[in-house]
Formats: C-alpha cells, sequence, structure tokens
C-alpha cells in the first residue's frame, strides 16, 4: 500500500473563527530601509511528509514523528471495485476482501526485494547522484547472496541499503512507526478522504481510510462511504481539502455528515464528535506607515496546516475593512506543513492560468504542472519575508508569488528543501519514506539544495516594492 501525505488541522464551519490579532514578538518599521530581521527562538520544529506533493520538513527526524495528514487507499477500495449493479442496499454495504490485501507470508528475502523494487521504480536522486539502475542492480545482487535470517535482520539490511542512497530524505519505517503514522488524520473525526471520479467526468468524496475506533467509525461511517454534505453545507464540486476544513473544529463539539453508504447504499446523517482541538497559524495586524498616509496588513504564517488559507483569507478581509492597501505576509521560520495548503494559499494572490509549481519525477504522476484557477483574492502590492528558515511549502509559496510578479522578496536565502517524498508500506507491516520528485519552481529554478534568493535583504520603500512589480510584470508581458 502506498500513503499519499499532508499535515493539518481546519476550523468547524459552525464556529466562528478566532484569530489573534495580535503583534507578533517583534516589532517592524516599514520607514526607508530597516533592519527588521530578527532571530526568533523556535523551541519545536513543525513539519511533515506529504503526497503525491508530498512534502516533508527539512528535518527528517521530525518529520517521521508527527504527520497528521493520511489519505490512504486501501487496495479493497479501489475507485474501480464499485458493483456495477446494486442488487440491493445491503450487498451496496457489503465489503470484500480482495485476495491481494488477505494475510500473506512472506520471506525475508522478499521484504529486502520489496523495499529494493519501490526504489529501482520511483526514487529520484536529488543531491548525490550515487544512484545508477546498474550499480542498484548489483548492490541486490551482493545483498540477495546471503540468506536472511531473521526478519530484524532484514529490515537492518534495509536500512542499509537505503542509507546508501544518500538521501537523509529516503529511510526506513519500523512496523510500529508506520503504524503510528498511519493512524493520523487531518479532519479531526479519524477519516480520511479522496476524490475519485465515477466515470462520468464527476468526482465523488469517498471515506478511504478510518481510524478504527475513531470518532467517524463509532458514529457508524464506513469505509467507502461517498460524503454528500457536512453540517447541511452540499459539498459537491469540493476538494478533499475543503472538505476536511470543513469537517474540523473545537474538540468535543459535534459536526453532521450526510453520507450515502455503498454505491446505491441508503443515505443517513451521522453526528460525530470532534476530539482535535484545531490551532490557527495565523496573526495580523494593521500597521501605519509614512506618517500615517498608507495602511499595511502584516500577517504571520507559523505554518501550512488545513487552517492556514481559510485563516489568512479571513485575516485579509478584515484587514482590507480597517483600510489596509498594501500587505506584509512574514514566513519566517515557517519550515513548511502541508504543501496542499502551501498552493491553494500561493492561488489566492495569483491571477487564473499562472503556474503555482512544477513537479519532476520519474513517475508520471509526480511530473505535473499547478496552476491557479480562480481570479486573486487581492491585488495590493505585497512583501514576502523569508529567512533560512522558510521551507518546503512555504518556498513553493514565496517562490510562486515571486515569479508572478505578485510580490517581492525580503530577508534571508530560504531553506532549498525542494523533494517530494512517498510512503510505502511493505508486506510485513513495515514501510519505506522515499523521494520520488522535486519541485521548480514558475521561472524553472530547482528550489532544492540552494533555496530562494530574496529581491532585498531589509525592506525598502513602499515606492520602491511598486516599482519592482510594475517592471517585472512589463517584462513578463513583452
Amino acid at each position: 500500500m502506498r500513503l499519499l501525505l499532508p499535515f493539518s488541522s481546519p476550523l468547524s464551519a459552525t464556529s466562528p473563527p478566532s484569530l489573534p490579532e495580535h503583534p507578533p514578538p517583534s516589532k517592524i518599521e516599514f520607514s526607508g530601509i530597516t533592519k527588521i530581521f530578527k532571530k526568533s527562538a523556535i523551541g519545536t520544529l513543525t513539519g511533515a511528509l506529504t503526497l503525491t506533493l508530498v512534502l516533508s520538513s527539512p528535518i527528517p527526524s521530525v518529520a517521521a514523528s508527527i504527520d497528521p495528514y493520511l489519505s490512504m487507499t486501501p487496495p479493497s477500495l479501489s475507485p474501480d471495485s464499485s458493483p456495477e449493479d446494486c442488487p440491493n442496499e445491503e450487498g451496496a454495504d457489503t465489503e470484500v476482501l480482495e485476495d491481494d490485501v488477505r494475510p500473506q507470508l512472506v520471506t525475508n528475502e522478499g521484504i529486502v526485494e520489496e523495499a529494493w523494487e519501490i526504489v529501482n521504480d520511483a526514487f529520484i536522486d536529488a543531491r548525490s547522484n550515487r544512484w545508477s539502475p546498474e550499480t542498484w542492480q548489483k548492490q541486490k545482487e551482493e545483498i540477495l547472496s546471503i540468506p536472511i535470517k531473521s526478519r530484524s535482520k532484514a529490515h537492518e539490511v534495509i536500512k542499509k541499503m537505503l542509507a546508501s542512497l544518500g538521501d537523509q530524505y529516503t529511510r526506513f519505517l519500523s512496523p510500529d512507526e508506520f503504524s503510528r503514522m498511519s493512524k493520523y488524520d487531518i479532519t479531526g473525526i479519524g477519516i480520511n478522504l479522496r476524490e475519485v471520479s465515477d466515470g462520468g467526468g464527476n468526482v465523488k468524496l469517498k471515506v478511504l481510510g478510518l481510524v478504527l475506533d475513531g470518532p467517524a467509525d463509532i458514529a457508524g461511517v464506513k469505509q467507502g462511504d461517498e460524503i454528500l454534505a457536512v453540517n447541511g453545507v452540499d459539498v459537491s464540486g469540493k476538494s478533499s481539502f475543503e472538505v476536511s476544513s470543513l469537517l474540523q473544529g473545537p474538540s468535543k463539539t459535534f459536526v453532521v455528515l450526510k453520507v450515502k453508504h455503498g454505491k446505491c447504499g441508503p443515505l443517513r446523517s451521522i453526528k460525530v464528535q470532534r476530539q482535535v482541538n484545531a490551532q490557527t497559524p495565523v496573526s495580523y495586524r494593521l500597521e501605519k506607515v509614512e506618517n500615517g498616509r498608507i495602511s499595511v496588513g502584516y500577517i504571520r504564517l507559523k505554518e501550512f496546516n488545513a487552517l492556514a488559507r481559510k485563516d489568512l483569507v479571513i485575516a485579509m478581509k478584515r484587514l482590507q475593512d480597517k483600510g489596509a492597501s498594501y500587505f506584509v505576509m512574514d514566513l519566517r521560520d515557517n519550515l513548511g506543513g502541508l504543501v496542499q495548503a502551501g498552493i491553494e494559499t500561493a492561488k489566492l494572490f495569483l491571477d487564473e492560468g499562472d503556474t503555482v509549481i512544477y513537479t519532476a519525477g520519474r513517475d508520471t504522476e509526480t511530473q505535473k504542472i499547478v496552476v491557479a484557477d480562480k481570479k486573486p483574492l487581492i491585488t495590493a502590492p505585497l512583501i514576502v519575508m523569508v529567512n533560512n528558515r522558510t521551507a518546503s511549502a512555504s518556498e513553493i509559496v514565496a517562490s510562486a508569488l515571486h515569479d508572478n510578479c505578485k510580490a517581492i522578496l525580503v530577508g534571508e536565502r530560504t531553506y532549498g528543501k525542494g523533494l517530494i517524498q512517498s510512503v510505502f508500506e511493505l508486506r510485513d507491516g513495515s514501510g519505506v519514506v522515499v523521494t520520488i520528485g522535486k519541485y521548480v519552481t514558475p521561472n524553472h529554478i530547482d528550489i532544492n539544495g540552494g533555496g530562494i534568493e530574496p529581491d532585498f535583504r531589509n525592506l525598502p520603500a513602499w515606492g520602491e516594492v511598486k516599482e519592482r512589480l510594475s517592471k517585472c510584470n512589463t517584462l513578463q508581458q513583452s
């Protein structure tokens, strides 16, 4: 089984958003060229592995331990597994255990070979240039020429085999580590959603991951259920990310799901109690600069979780209502989080058709162009503040806004984490995390390793910001 990962924690559709409207620790002055970058200490680092746009924190040990977004596609619940006919409702709810998911005996050598094949098929060597099909084939022959007498020895062999790749993000997960990772969810009710084509050009949202004894499981949600509405809101046309945001809210509150069991099963309204207390990553304030003539909306984004886009929209609208005509988005010390949240955040500022990011890899699934699909929420001049701890999803946002002439970057060169990882389950319940691709900016710059160079070290005057953005747009259109 392959796990497709991101990260998050959204607001309830019914509860009013609570965003902190107070200054972040350091005061920021906007007149002239002022030195404003003070290092902020972070007690803990946050990050996550993700999905087909898979993200990871620059620190692998952190990423492996706190990844809260799983979108799982069990083999027995593939999009094609729905029956063609619906003889009765009971039959529509029946789940059939496919042969390929029944417990099977697997040899120690078989587990090692399975891990080897995953790397052989999907791994991209983005840094060390140590890997080649020939050397990898030779390594397999050498490893399997000696009997592997225990499962623990097989796991040690896999660890050494992966370490030889020279990629700090490609690593082995013990069965216990893999099990803990697969229990995370971003909805707060213990389900993972996937968009599934109905074969007619439309998309359905289905429950393709269900935490055993989680809130949704206890309330009666079933694996394979189609989600039709959340708290009375029709979810037709919404993405799994958007619906996951609707599902989340304060711990102990309730959310009502309208679901359909099976392909033709009955419709049910199910009340589920949430168990996760969502945390907003957004804080903001209004600044008056240039002797009070200009109002600047300052927004700090600590991480990209499933609340990020929603709360950023709320903050920007409130700041606009208060008269903000310029904006600063502070991504310093933002190590990333959920890639999809970063992509959706970038789209808020881009014109329809603008490129957000390119992804490149050996697998065609990782070779994609992500573009904005709506008009921008705001068109005001924007500064994005970055430093050497601005990483991954934050770098996607910064590069998308910069390369499309929507923002200038101010601060330090970013971290340079532009690799895509995916998580694969092995047949004994262990797993491997493998680098399968990388991000490339709209201007075709490889983020990984080098990071993104800012336009200015210190904040420029707003007149200079407008002039720089105007020149960028002129060059882009010529």
